[in-house]
């Protein structure tokens, strides 16, 4: 006899929503599990190690560039804005840009893990009394709607930091952006962070570094599996892989079985073959111009780009009134000598005839990009209390 969901209590609703989306994902082939997965309390404390690691240089680029540029950045969104940042913001990053704010009406954060909004906001309202903090546990890719602060707001914009975006495939990251665009609303404005497309090297040791860090990241996802769904998943029986797919442009993330095994999950069996690979992330990274492709296909222009030094990281203004021209976007680099306009890392003595050629080739990989093998992943449940990576 089945239970009606009204009549489940909320944990039970959240332990059946989780079980049936792990229960799909794992019945898929390929097989595919949602990065979401990751965050819980053991793997939001690896993820912070992974922070720490010397390879990964995602999320030091990005602060070192919020410290260059994010007087400039407050200075343009102007005063009095609702800040809506997607994820719970309590880290260096969001007081940064609140320090710097004129006058901010409220702070808004979206966090579907309850946990994490706690502790943000409590953090939050601490540091700044009087500032009013509105948070939402909600699905940010969800619709939402946006709380009316007490106080008179001028616009609100959307702080969605690092490089989180990378975790959807294109069709996720557009529907994305379009709910952005409707949730920021005609006047509206947002800050997104990029990871831009540099040495495939530098990337790929950036999801395995030397000290296993990411590797045990990777394979707490199991483990959680283990504690959450009495799973029986061996640890020792799988390992960690990511490799940097360069025609695609991003980093894809597996857990690979090493064996022909069987495993429970929620009284559910599931046989694995040997070196079976199961994905679990994807981490896009982009040049500027097909970040402004995205931007376009969602009703959303690109106002603004900040870069750090070495232009490995962006953090992008967009608005809803999309440019008519991607070349006039104006950019705050370190050394424009870098980054030509169209997003593509300039060649020393390179004509025009081999740059237009680079150029299609970099456009052919976009258009490589839309034949996803990540399918969009099934709706998440608002109860489920998980969130993709924020490097």
């Amino acid at each position: 006899m089945s239970v009606p969901a009204s009549g489940l209590h909320q944990d039970d609703v959240r332990y059946l929503a989780m079980r049936d989306e792990i229960w799909r994902g794992l019945a898929a082939r390929p097989r595919k599990l949602s990065s979401k997965w990751f965050y819980d309390e053991a793997g939001s404390a690896l993820f912070e190690r992974i922070c720490e690691q010397d390879e990964y240089y995602v999320t030091r680029t990005e602060l070192a560039l919020m410290r260059e540029h994010v007087a400039a950045m407050a200075k343009m969104l102007g005063p009095q804005v609702m800040l809506v940042e997607y994820g719970s913001g309590s880290g260096e990053k969001t007081r940064l840009l609140l320090d710097h704010l004129e006058r901010p009406a409220a702070y808004v954060p979206i966090e579907i893990s309850r946990t994490a909004l706690r502790d943000s906001v409590a953090q939050l309202r601490q540091a700044y009394p009087a500032l009013e903090v509105v948070a939402l546990n909600a699905d940010f890719t969800e619709p939402l709607l946006l709380p009316r602060p007490h106080g008179p707001v001028r616009r609100p914009v959307v702080y969605f930091p690092g490089s989180t975006l990378g975790n959807f495939n294109r069709r996720e990251a557009v529907d994305l952006l379009i709910r952005m665009r409707q949730l920021m609303g005609p006047n509206g404005r947002a800050l997104v962070g990029i990871d831009l497309k540099k040495d495939p090297l530098l990337i790929e040791a950036a999801y395995n570094d030397g000290a296993g860090v990411t590797a045990a990241f990777t394979l707490n996802l199991l483990a959680r599996l283990n504690r959450e769904l009495d799973a029986d998943f061996d640890l020792q029986q799988f390992h960690h892989r990511a490799r940097y797919n360069v025609m695609r442009g991003r980093v894809e993330t597996f857990i690979v079985s090493r064996c022909a095994q069987r495993v429970s999950v929620a009284g559910r069996p599931f046989a694995f073959a040997a070196d079976e690979a199961m994905a679990v992330e994807i981490s896009c990274k982009y040049t500027v111009s097909e970040f402004a492709g995205m931007a376009a296909a969602a009703g959303l222009g690109v106002t603004h780009v900040w870069t750090d030094r070495r232009a490995w990281f962006a953090v992008v203004l967009l608005e809803p009134h999309p440019l008519a021209n991607a070349e006039e976007i104006p950019m705050s680099i370190h050394d424009a000598k870098d980054l030509s306009p169209d997003g593509l890392p300039c060649v020393k003595n390179e004509g025009k005839k081999e740059k237009a050629q680079r150029k299609k080739a970099a456009d052919e990989n976009v258009d490589e990009a839309l034949e996803e093998t990540f399918p969009a992943s099934d709706p998440i449940s608002p109860f489920v209390p998980a969130k993709p990576r924020q490097h």
